[in-house]
């Protein structure tokens, strides 16, 4: 029998345990895994209970630090029980498709010389009426282009088309945004650039100064809110999220350096157990070299994928809550954490049921809430992260 995991071990098996749906069973407790057996303590010994209040982001406010949740216009208007849900345990939303040029039935920039504010006014005024922060997401980010982008946008008007847009979006909502993901997404080191850059219709536009161009177009847009650069994949200890991580700490030094308006490092922490193993010594450093910086940091899309955990609901579940815990454990150690949120609430509005389903056809359980609105013991986790985090 094996040794009883330490605390460090127990968090690179629920992070590494994924791959169970497609080359392991649990039998007995035990998980076989790559022709290993590990035992499942670490979800099947845990007390994930907690009381039922307060909210979520109650918890998170005793401890200074703010909790909120990716949301739609359309899911708001059209599900009570969920807006209900998010008023009450949300102190900031984030808009999943309102405030990008283009995404799912919501064109925000439907041509380059027109607009179409409808969807992200309705979320504003929800936002005030309910005395919520609100995020703004995203401004510059290589997808979610509207269809005229690749034939109308070119070298010579590019600049044009980028001081217009976040001219206009930006002011608009100047006063009432918390927090804008200026530019999202911009490191891709396997591409191959020395600066670890993705290469992207924005650099390949306007070259590697659009980062920048960006950042200061948005700060004199509104002076008040405070300015993200959002990424993903740098959370697991492998060789291609190591590279990110470093070029995008190049990244943020190189635009300190030049007095570039940004505030904050934006972490999505989509977070998949399975192949990818956690070390949470390693992040905790990361995260202490971006504080060091002078930047704050928020957990801006955290959801956890389980296309590759078993099928058994309970199972499921539990490793899941703990993938949330211990996560959650280690980054608001750092006190420049000032945000967590997640990307949704409730299983049933997920993007992951559409762009990460499991094999299995089984639904999706990523988020705190359940497709009934049922709490999850993900809200459980959460909710104990929150109560034993340090206070800011």
């Amino acid at each position: 029998m094996m040794k009883r995991p330490t605390l460090i071990d127990r968090r690179s098996f629920l992070f590494g345990l994924g791959s169970l749906a497609t080359v392991g069973t649990v039998v007995a407790g035990k998980v076989t895994y790559e022709n290993q057996q590990i035992q499942a303590l670490d979800t099947n010994n845990r007390d994930f209970s907690v009381t039922e209040k307060p909210s979520l982001h109650e918890r998170a406010a005793k401890k200074g630090l703010i909790y909120g949740a990716a949301v739609r216009t359309d899911i708001l208007k059209s599900d009570a029980k969920y807006a209900a849900t998010v008023i009450e345990n949300c102190r900031m939303l984030v808009p999943e498709w309102e405030m990008k040029w283009a995404a799912g039935n919501v064109k925000l920039r439907p041509s380059p010389d027109k607009f179409d504010f409808a969807p992200a006014d309705w979320l504003a005024n929800f936002a005030t009426s309910h005395d919520l922060l609100l995020r703004g997401h995203t401004l510059v980010w290589h997808r979610s282009l509207p269809s005229w982008f690749k034939e109308k946008a070119n070298s010579k008007n590019a600049v044009e088309l980028l001081k217009n847009h976040i001219n206009t979006v930006v002011k608009r909502y100047a006063g009432k945004i918390h927090s804008w993901d200026v530019v999202n997404e911009v490191m891709l080191p396997k591409d191959g650039r020395s600066d670890g850059l993705r290469i992207s219709p924005w650099l390949e536009l306007l070259g590697q100064n659009y980062i920048e161009l960006a950042f200061r177009l948005t700060s004199a847009a509104d002076p008040n809110a405070l300015l993200v650069y959002n990424e993903y994949d740098l959370d697991y200890d492998n060789r291609q999220q190591e590279a990110k991580r470093i070029a995008v700490l190049k990244l943020l030094e190189r635009l300190r350096t030049k007095g570039t308006p940004i505030h904050a490092l934006g972490i999505q922490a989509h977070l998949s157990p399975g192949d990818n193993q956690f070390n949470a010594k390693k992040l905790r450093k990361f995260l202490q070299d971006v504080a060091s910086l002078g930047l704050k940091i928020m957990i801006t899309e955290l959801d956890v994928v389980d296309k590759k955990l078993p099928f058994d609901i309970q199972t499921r579940d539990r490793i899941i809550a703990g993938v949330y815990e211990d996560y959650l454990s280690t980054v608001l150690d750092e006190r420049a954490v000032i945000a967590v949120l997640t990307w949704g609430l409730s299983d049933r509005y997920s993007w992951l049921n559409e762009f990460e389903p499991r094999s299995d056809k089984a639904p999706v359980r990523p988020l705190p809430y359940d497709t009934y609105m049922q709490r999850k013991l993900a809200w459980n986790a959460i909710a104990r992260a929150f109560d034993q985090a340090p206070k800011r």
